[in-house]
């Protein structure tokens, strides 16, 4: 049966290591753990141990050649787990490192195929949240967490979320409230050519390549092969209610949907083209606050038993590309 633990945002570090003691060791004896990033809530193991990774799969009914990310609680904890560290790596783990940023680099024979999808890489990050931090520190193990829902869905960005979707599928939840960005990482293989991104998320291409020089982002995934990074291989952050993007939200358009009997539901930023017919709208100030907002309003919907999700394009600066990403993805059928 879940165990939750609580954890105040006032803690201070001590504390939450404290805190989170009993969770830290479950996950060393092979256990399950839900924890809290600065991205989304981890569903969490071992990643050394191939029986508790496989826990994750189940839990999630996630498919098994879908990778996982490996966290770390320093710098130094990638080294037994990858055959070589770039300099390349270096660079980019000083300017971003505590962060959501995931370098995809060449695996160690430490880490086990079910981590990487049976894949020669391995996706590791050090995330900046003190929940997670103290957690994997306490641990002693390296984590290997995807996103704590079921396989498919909006990721959770609270704890809430998690409860909804694994319920008792999972041994500790911890439990320190929203969190702060609402987007998966930044997946960035380094062992292309050409540095590539995978995945989009609040660290910009740009950004890399301001500190590496060069970055390219990733136009095409071949199926046929083993994926390196999550979030490429099968339609993912989908509600139950159909996606739909959109150069503009109309009202118009809303009673389209409305005159076949759909309920319908809007997303868009104050800068872009309002409606007042939708059954259930959703307005942002910028980017970064429907990124926060994004995966806890597409739940939103669904519990208010909306048909359809009209969500309107967003080209502004910030991370409107991997809210697009998201949305785009979710929109796949």
């Amino acid at each position: 049966m879940r165990q939750d633990i609580f954890i105040n945002d006032q803690l201070n570090f001590d504390d939450v290591v404290q805190a989170v003691k009993p969770a830290a060791g479950c996950l060393a004896n092979g256990g399950l753990v839900a924890f809290p990033t600065e991205t989304v809530y981890g569903l969490g193991a071992n990643a050394l141990d191939p029986q508790a990774v496989l826990k994750i799969f189940e839990a999630k009914g996630r498919p098994a050649d879908n990778p996982l990310i490996i966290h770390v609680s320093s710098p130094g904890q990638i080294e037994p787990l990858v055959s070589e560290v770039p300099i390349t790596a270096h660079d980019l783990i000083k300017a971003f490192w505590p962060g959501p940023l995931t370098l995809i680099l060449p695996k160690s024979k430490l880490v086990p195929d079910e981590v990487t999808a049976g894949g020669p890489t391995v996706a590791i990050r050090m995330p900046n949240h003190p929940v997670a931090l103290a957690l994997i520190s306490v641990s002693g193990k390296p984590i290997a967490a995807p996103s704590a829902n079921l396989s498919g869905r909006p990721s959770p960005t609270t704890a809430e979320h998690v409860r909804q979707d694994l319920d008792n599928n999972l041994d500790y939840l911890i439990d320190a409230g929203s969190t702060s960005i609402g987007l998966e990482s930044t997946v960035l293989d380094l062992t292309t050519e050409i540095p590539t991104v995978l995945r989009l998320g609040a660290i910009s291409a740009e950004q890399i390549k301001s500190i590496i020089g060069q970055a390219e982002t990733l136009k095409h995934t071949d199926l046929a092969q083993p994926v390196s990074s999550p979030g490429l291989k099968y339609r993912h952050y989908a509600p139950q209610a159909r996606v739909l993007v959109v150069s503009q939200i109309t009202n118009e358009l809303v009673s389209n949907y409305q005159a076949q009997g759909l309920k319908v539901a809007t997303i868009n930023l104050i800068s872009e083209s309002p409606s007042d017919n939708a059954d259930f709208t959703s307005v942002f100030e910028t980017p970064e606050i429907l990124a926060k907002n994004l995966y806890a309003t597409l739940r939103q919907a669904d519990e208010l038993g909306m048909d359809i999700i009209l969500a309107e394009t967003v080209s502004l600066p910030g991370v409107s590309q991997a809210v697009m990403d998201r949305l785009k993805r979710a929109s796949e059928e």
